[in-house]
C-alpha cells in the first residue's frame, strides 16, 4: 500500500481525470513519448484504486497522489474577478438618464473616468461597463445641449416674428 494505506482504495472518475490530466501535461510537454502516452491512457481507463493510478504517473512531476483528496486538500478554484463598483455605477447612471437626464448624465461620465482610473490600478473586471456608463453619460450629455440648442433657436425665432416652420408662412401668402 501507499501513502497513509489507500494504495486499494477504489479511485473516482475525479481521480481518473486528475491522473488523466497529469498525463497529458507530460505528453504536451515532452516528458512521454506518443507510444507511452499512449500507453499509459489505455492503462488508465481500467485503473480502479489509487495504486494503480499513481504507479502511472509516480515517475511524473505532480504525480498522482496515493490518497484521496480531503477536503483541506482540494484545488481551489480561481474566484471570479472582482468587478469595481464604480463601473457598475457609472453604467448605473449611463441608463439612469432615461428617467433623471442631465441629473444622471454628469455622475455617469464622473464616475466612468474615475473607474476606468481604478481598473488600471488595481486590475478589477468592469472595463466594459465603465466604457458604457461613459458613453452613455456623453450621449446624454450632448442630447441635452442639442435640445437646449434647438428649444433656443426656437424661442428666439418666434420672438423676432419669424415662423418656426415654412408650412405656415406659405399659409399666410396665398391668395
Amino acid at each position: 500500500m501507499t501513502a497513509g494505506g489507500y494504495g486499494q482504495m477504489r479511485a473516482s472518475d475525479r481521480d481518473r481525470d486528475s491522473a488523466n490530466s497529469l498525463l497529458q501535461a507530460a505528453y504536451a510537454e515532452g516528458r512521454l513519448t506518443k507510444e507511452e502516452y499512449d500507453d499509459r491512457s489505455g492503462r488508465l481507463l481500467s485503473s480502479q484504486t489509487y495504486g494503480q493510478l499513481q504507479a502511472l504517473t509516480a515517475d511524473l512531476p505532480s504525480h498522482f497522489p496515493g490518497a484521496p483528496m480531503m477536503p483541506q486538500q482540494v484545488q481551489h478554484v480561481a474566484m471570479p474577478q472582482r468587478t469595481n463598483s464604480l463601473a457598475v455605477a457609472s453604467l448605473a447612471c449611463g441608463v439612469g438618464q432615461l428617467f433623471f437626464w442631465l441629473l444622471a448624465a454628469i455622475p455617469a461620465v464622473v464616475l466612468g473616468h474615475m473607474a476606468r482610473r481604478q481598473i488600471r490600478e488595481t486590475g478589477e473586471a468592469g472595463q466594459g461597463m465603465a466604457t458604457a456608463g461613459l458613453v452613455l453619460g456623453w450621449i446624454g450629455i450632448a442630447l441635452t445641449v442639442l435640445f437646449i440648442a434647438g428649444a433656443v433657436a426656437i424661442v428666439g425665432a418666434t420672438a423676432h416674428g419669424v415662423s418656426p416652420s415654412p408650412i405656415v408662412h406659405a399659409r399666410q401668402v396665398a391668395p
